[in-house]
């Protein structure tokens, strides 16, 4: 009789021994990398867009941390509803983006956790909700989750805290909340970080005869000369304001620290009645060489780059193209092999070709794999940049098949809903959900 039946049967053994040890040790790292919250500790779910929620996660897990007491910081991505259970206390962090959207970072959560029968008597719960005013739909993911959680049974440990773009009044009445629940005899400080002086050392407009309002190209050195951030992180300019104090005005940077100045691209903006927007306009017009402005670096994890053996799809229009560009620096620095796609938008060919040299050498250098723009206002084109999607649908498959990760930056109107639209058609929903609960579709739009 011959042994090749047997070869084969020691073969598929070994196999699925294999699949099980890689399992096994796969579940194992996911449970190292999320601890179990700890019976009887403070857990605090954090969904944050642009890094904002996370810094207020920070504090407020030092609040406990000081008192003595337990305390966990979680994404939303990470949390099921037994954790939710399991802690003493829930604290909910929870930024809302564009028309009353779920942080990306939450979507799992959303999907898995509220869309399903969950019973949360017992649970007690605090929450803070970050919006922004000017959007119709103001912390509408905030007020969604705290009507999930009272339909689920659990109990408020207070009203939930709204905060306005970063209103200073709203988050000091949640520092008093957590002040009550510590303990604590005096409230921490939780002052925001100072603003640092940064000096106007270059201003150049990228498409003059643009059919559009200018972009212009700026580049600011700090006066102290700290330089520490990484591809993805925003910064925050500090506007004077008419009625006094600064404005907050956040920004994509579009540098690294190793070209020794911190560069952002920003368009006019005009109000209804032609006047230059208050940040725009001081930026791109009133501020001069060799002035400064007051800034702050904050990060934005929800942005940072995969490893670069990763292939990477960047997508984006006008400004955006700053977010996407420090990723290229980036992949350009350290060489990277995974490959890099840039799909990009804009006007016209012949005014808005955005940082065409640099782009032109990085499609030379290998850094680029694939340069595909679009130009909305030329007869011979008339696409915007979700055209590109559609029209390379099996290219797209077959990058993301090879483990692909996908970052868009630019105009949450139009451009973001338009690309996420192409993606979900080309992709099919299922995957596209996938990429965004593994942490390979990001965004950083506005």
């Amino acid at each position: 009789m011959s042994d090749e039946p047997i070869r084969w049967l020691w073969a598929v053994a070994t196999v699925v021994v294999w699949l099980v040890l890689t399992g096994w040790t796969v579940w194992r790292f996911r449970r190292k990398a999320v601890p179990a919250v700890e019976a009887g500790s403070t857990l605090i779910a954090v969904a944050s867009q642009t890094g904002f929620g996370d810094e207020l996660a920070g504090m407020t897990r030092k609040a406990f941390a000081d008192a003595g007491q337990p305390v966990r910081v979680a994404s939303f991505a990470d949390i099921e509803a037994a954790d939710l259970k399991t802690a003493a206390r829930v604290l909910f962090i929870a930024s809302t983006t564009g028309e009353g959207d779920a942080p990306d970072s939450a979507s799992g959560f959303v999907r898995k956790v509220m869309k399903g029968q969950t019973n949360l008597a017992g649970v007690r719960y605090g929450l803070l909700s970050l919006g922004d005013q000017s959007y119709a739909e103001f912390c509408g993911f905030g007020r969604a989750l705290d009507g999930w959680l009272r339909a689920a049974g659990a109990q408020p440990l207070f009203d939930a805290v709204e905060v306005d773009n970063g209103d200073t009044a709203a988050i000091r009445r949640w520092q008093g909340e957590l002040t009550r629940l510590t303990g604590s005899v005096a409230a921490p400080d939780w002052a925001p970080p100072a603003y640092a002086d940064w000096r106007l050392v270059e201003r150049r407009l990228l498409n003059p005869g643009s059919p559009g309002e200018g972009v212009w190209h700026l580049a600011f050195a700090p006066v102290d000369g700290v330089l520490e951030w990484v591809a993805g992180d925003i910064v925050e300019v500090g506007v004077p304001s008419p009625e006094g104090g600064l404005v907050p005005r956040e920004y994509s940077i579009a540098s690294l620290p190793a070209d020794g100045r911190a560069e952002f691209l920003i368009r006019l903006m005009r109000r209804p009645d032609g006047t230059p927007g208050l940040a725009s306009g001081r930026l791109t017009g009133t501020l001069q060489v060799g002035e400064t402005v007051p800034m702050r670096l904050r990060p934005n994890r929800a942005f940072h780059g995969p490893d670069a053996a990763t292939p990477l799809i960047l997508i984006g229009n006008g400004t955006g193209l700053a977010g996407l560009r420090s990723h290229l620096k980036t992949r350009a620095a350290a060489a990277a092999t995974g490959g890099a796609w840039l799909m990009f938008g804009e006007r016209t060919v012949a005014h808005d070709s955005l940082h065409d040299a640099e782009l032109q050498g990085w499609l030379a250098d290998g850094t680029l794999t694939r340069l595909d723009r679009t130009f909305s206002r030329d007869p011979g084109d008339g696409r915007y940049v979700q055209a590109v999607i559609e029209a390379e649908a099996q290219t797209v498959r077959d990058w993301v098949a090879r483990g692909a990760a996908i970052y868009v930056c630019g105009s949450l109107e139009g451009m973001a809903g338009g690309v996420n639209a192409a993606l979900e058609s080309v992709l099919g929903g299922e995957t596209l959900r996938d990429l965004v609960e593994t942490g390979r579709y990001r965004r950083d739009v506005y």
